[in-house]
């Protein structure tokens, strides 16, 4: 069951709405395999948003549920370490947990991935709240 409350109270910059839908359109390989894994309550009938607007953010999958984010970090987060750690402190300020994956281990890996956040504590209890 869905936060509505938590969800609709985060920050939401409306410039990046076309952004939002251009990323979506476009999915990264990478993206798109754990996207399949994740959208329509597949995952622990959790509900997850992909590519979603908070504050002047686009985070690649967001689980209303419980409050958590999902990265990819490919290649182009190598030369964006700061930027990153800027991201990081401000959704974890808004008491979001976030959790990042690499994109070699998704192609490499995904069993372990799937394993990896079926057991993540973050992921384990959804949070109580109206829906």
């Amino acid at each position: 069951m869905r936060n509505r409350n938590a969800y609709f109270s985060l920050p939401y910059n409306p410039k990046l709405l076309e952004r939002a839908k251009e990323l979506r359109k476009a999915g990264n390989l990478c993206e798109v395999l754990l996207w399949k894994q994740l959208h329509r309550k597949k995952f622990k009938q959790y509900d997850f948003d992909r590519q979603k607007i908070i504050g002047n953010y686009i985070v690649d999958f967001f689980c209303g549920n419980c409050n958590v984010v999902i990265e990819i970090d490919g290649r182009s987060h190598d030369e964006k370490v700061e930027y990153d750690n800027e991201r990081n402190a401000y959704l974890e300020g808004l008491g979001l947990t976030v959790i990042h994956i690499s994109a070699r281990d998704i192609m490499n890996n995904f069993d372990g991935v799937m394993e990896m956040l079926y057991d993540h504590p973050a992921l384990r209890a959804p949070l109580q709240g109206g829906e």
